[in-house]
């Protein structure tokens, strides 16, 4: 937890208005964090925009950078571009509660706060689902859609109910 204290941002001693904070992140970043990845060397800079109001934060991160991929198809490993960027209001309150989606209330006794979990979120956030690479040729992709299972239309025949058409002429007299 003490690594991710590279992390935090503090703004006690800083004026109201807008300060800039950068950040080189790696793969270390990422092993702070006891989860697998879907991908490897990560190259990512992080740009923090904090804009700092007396009774609550605002803050805009992005991210960009590169991270390698391993295609689906082809099983080769590419580079993929990353590039991310989400808002997060941060207020003062009671207790630490980020249940509400932009909004993370934080103790008003803190100084400082830890953006290491944004961070992450944000690259995460950035992986696509269906990693392909660009190398991956037009051909590839016919073989594969020829192969890949299909789904089957079924034609229904609706065939109605004479009971519920008596009621659905009532209701059409109507």
């Amino acid at each position: 937890m003490d690594k991710l204290r590279n992390y935090d941002v503090s703004f006690s001693g800083l004026k109201t208005g807008k300060h800039e904070f950068r950040f080189e992140i790696d793969k270390e970043f990422f092993q702070l964090f006891d989860t697998d990845q879907e991908f490897t060397n990560p190259k990512i800079a992080v740009d923090v925009l904090l804009d700092k109001h007396t009774t609550f934060l605002e803050f805009e991160i992005k991210v960009d950078g590169t991270v390698k991929l391993v295609c689906d198809i082809t099983n080769e490993d590419f580079t993929y571009p990353i590039e991310n960027q989400i808002g997060i209001l941060v207020k003062f309150g009671e207790e630490y509660d980020d249940s509400e989606e932009d909004v993370i209330t934080i103790p008003a006794n803190d100084h400082a706060f830890n953006i290491s979990q944004l961070i992450y979120e944000n690259v995460a956030l950035s992986i696509p689902m269906k990693k392909l690479s660009p190398n991956v040729s037009d051909e590839d992709l016919e073989i594969l859609e020829k192969f890949s299972p299909k789904e089957i239309k079924e034609e229904k025949e609706q065939e109605s109910d004479p009971r519920w058409d008596a009621l659905k002429n009532l209701k059409n007299k109507n």
